[in-house]
């Protein structure tokens, strides 16, 4: 028996249908809440000491740039309008130790590499890694106990204030401990702001997790070995991704510290604590898309599985709406030169 209901007569009473904004592309674009800016990205680059740049196998499109190289890749980012750069030293292993102490070089690697930057490029904020892991023959962040199975808190502090200090002057904007020592925000601040360096801002490393989506990066900069040789690993001093409550915890400590800006990373997986942290704090969130986040997508993509650009897209879109103010990503470049087309 066939129904006598009508399907063309059929119509629902709906005071709000939401599809009337989806139906052409203004339409979708007059009801965009959240945009990826130009000025919301900030390029990690790897800086060596000399010869031609080198790729990073597991991150295509990535190099390892001589001072030279590094200059020319700036002055194009700054073309297109992106506002910070962060640098990151792939360090010779002669110049490593135990202590790490070529961080505490004035005329270190980096330190040369914010001088050029400062000089050739001076529109463009500079920010630098403030912890020992590149310059350790271990890979850990900081000073260890004699049997190393331990990082020294205190000890490796002072040994960050040393290297804050000695960027400072080198005439970076930001630096950014990431260690992920107690007390190291304020103990960093308070020697700044006593040698004069009041308008050096800190980006503090605040929710960073002992993620596994850190793999590629450690190749980049020549830690991924050296991180395994002791008996210890990241986890005694990087958060537990299982815990929400100790992140937002830590990052408001470095805000009450002296943090002009709390970082979260990894970002993809951490999207709840970008948000929560975008809730609590004052200051200006950052999230840091790490080398596993830009390696899978890149990986997904070559084997016909993902979207290279629809997905790259999507990941920065979904950290923006998350609440971060900033994004570190490798993608910066490319999705800066998209933006400016």
């Amino acid at each position: 028996m066939k129904s006598s209901h009508k399907t063309e007569d059929f119509k629902l009473d709906l005071p709000r249908r939401p599809r009337r904004l989806r139906r052409t592309d203004s339409l979708r674009r007059m009801a965009q809440e959240t945009f990826v800016r130009v000025e919301d990205l900030i390029a990690p680059l790897i800086v060596k000491e000399s010869g031609e740049k080198e790729p990073v196998g597991s991150m295509p499109g990535l190099y390892r740039l001589s001072i030279e190289d590094l200059v020319r890749e700036c002055c194009e980012l700054a073309e297109l309008g992106v506002p910070a750069v962060a640098i990151f030293p792939n360090m010779d292993a002669s110049l490593k130790d135990a202590l790490g102490s070529e961080a505490g070089n004035p005329d270190t690697l980096t330190l040369r590499a914010v001088r050029a930057l400062k000089k050739e490029v001076p529109q463009l904020s500079v920010i630098t890694d403030v912890a020992l892991d590149p310059y350790t023959s271990h890979g850990h962040d900081g000073v260890l106990n004699e049997d190393g199975s331990y990082v020294m808190n205190d000890e490796t502090v002072a040994r960050l204030c040393q290297m804050a200090l000695l960027q400072a002057e080198a005439g970076v904007d930001i630096v950014a401990p990431s260690d992920m020592m107690d007390g190291r925000v304020g103990a960093i601040r308070s020697a700044l702001d006593e040698a004069g360096h009041i308008d050096t801002a800190i980006m503090a490393y605040s929710a960073k997790f002992a993620s596994a989506y850190y793999g590629p990066y450690r190749e980049a900069v020549g830690s991924a070995s050296a991180a395994g040789t002791t008996l210890l690993g990241k986890e005694t001093y990087q958060m537990n991704p299982a815990n929400r409550r100790e992140a937002i915890m830590d990052a408001l400590m470095d805000q009450d510290e002296g943090a002009d800006f709390v970082m979260v990373k990894p970002a993809g997986a951490y999207l709840d604590i970008i948000r929560e942290l975008r809730d609590a704090a004052e200051v200006p969130v950052a999230a840091y898309q790490v080398s596993g986040e830009y390696a899978q997508i890149h990986a997904a993509a070559k084997l016909g599985w993902l979207d290279y650009e629809k997905t790259r897209d999507e990941s920065l879109l979904a950290i923006k709406r998350a609440g971060a103010d900033v994004i570190l990503s490798y993608f910066a470049k490319e999705v800066a030169a998209k933006l400016n087309g």
